[in-house]
């Protein structure tokens, strides 16, 4: 079993104790480098790849000697991601099981996670079931009242997997469980008649622009449709007329170039247009991002447009046709 998540996050640390339960050698490279891992996954003959996030794994999936590497030890891969970067990533290893998950270090990594079993489309569009014992809702935010499959709402969990709550923090603690000890995790998911949930977003990741809401991994799954973009995060830049408007910053994949307006333009007319981004900023590679051992810092990029308006005196996104004000 292979992993490069830092043994300091909840994702390492649970997945070398699954190595060491089910009696499997656990590899890990100590200090993740996309240059050195392909053959470390061949000389080591890993067979599971947790490869978990995108920014670990597109830089291994797109080294330009990738095909070169016989991978074909590797039988399971665990990656999360928008259903179009899911199945990218299958297309790469194609003889090889692909899952998805959805976890968090507050359900001991994994809650839900696809069944070896379920249908390709199921894989690549959902996170699976709920682990063994845990127990799932999928709430209106505003009520409480749980919600019918395919209608997004607030992911609540209880069970044995579940955390005891915040260290040294018991304010945060009683403000996120309840009487009931269903923890409220602020995630926004989906159910399918099959119990199966899929992540939308963060709550706090929807963006409300112009009173429409928008959940920033919608726009982030349509821009990784251009075939320039490698990885995409979305974030709200503020706005004087619209309150705050989507910013895309892009990270290029190897050897492609696009421009800030022809990204906006792919979006236009073919997404709502209140969902385009109105600003487009390019990362230079992975480790230009500002990450916490796994996840890209959101609000680090929200900070830094909102610092880079304000310095040029930017207080209104350029308008698109449509929605100029009258």
């Amino acid at each position: 079993m292979w992993t490069a998540i830092p043994l300091f996050h909840g994702g390492g640390i649970t997945f070398a104790l699954s190595a060491i339960a089910a009696g499997a050698p656990f590899v890990h490279p100590g200090y993740f480098d996309p240059a050195t891992t392909l053959e470390y996954l061949r000389d080591e003959r890993v067979t599971i790849a947790l490869a978990a996030f995108e920014t670990i794994w597109m830089p291994v999936l797109n080294r330009p000697d990738f095909a070169r590497f016989d991978l074909s030890r590797i039988r399971l891969v665990m990656a999360v991601g928008v259903p179009e970067r899911l199945r990218d990533m299958a297309s790469r290893l194609p003889d090889a099981v692909h899952v998805s998950c959805v976890a968090m270090t507050e359900s001991s990594a994994f809650l839900t996670l696809n069944r070896l079993d379920d249908p390709p489309d199921a894989r690549a569009t959902t996170g699976g079931h709920p682990m063994p014992g845990m127990q799932c809702r999928v709430v209106d935010p505003q009520t409480g009242a749980d919600v019918d499959p395919g209608t997004p709402g607030e992911l609540l969990f209880r069970g044995p997997n579940a955390f005891d709550g915040y260290f040294r923090d018991p304010e945060l603690t009683a403000q996120v469980f309840d009487a009931e000890g269903w923890f409220h995790s602020g995630d926004l998911v989906v159910a399918d008649p099959e119990g199966r949930l899929t992540f939308r977003s963060r709550l706090k990741d929807m963006l409300k622009v112009g009173g429409e809401n928008v959940a920033a991994a919608e726009v982030e799954g349509y821009l990784l449709n251009h075939p320039a973009v490698d990885i995409v995060a979305v974030v709200g830049a503020p706005d004087a007329y619209y309150v705050e408007v989507p910013a895309a910053f892009v990270q290029l994949k190897p050897g492609s170039t696009a421009t800030e307006q022809e990204l906006i333009e792919f979006c236009l007319g073919r997404i709502a247009t209140y969902r385009v981004p109105r600003y487009v900023r390019f990362i230079g590679g992975p480790g230009d991002w500002p990450m916490s051992g796994t996840k890209i810092r959101k609000y680090v990029l929200r900070e830094r447009i909102a610092r880079e308006l304000e310095a040029c005196g930017i207080t209104e996104a350029p308008q698109f046709p449509s929605l100029r004000p009258s």
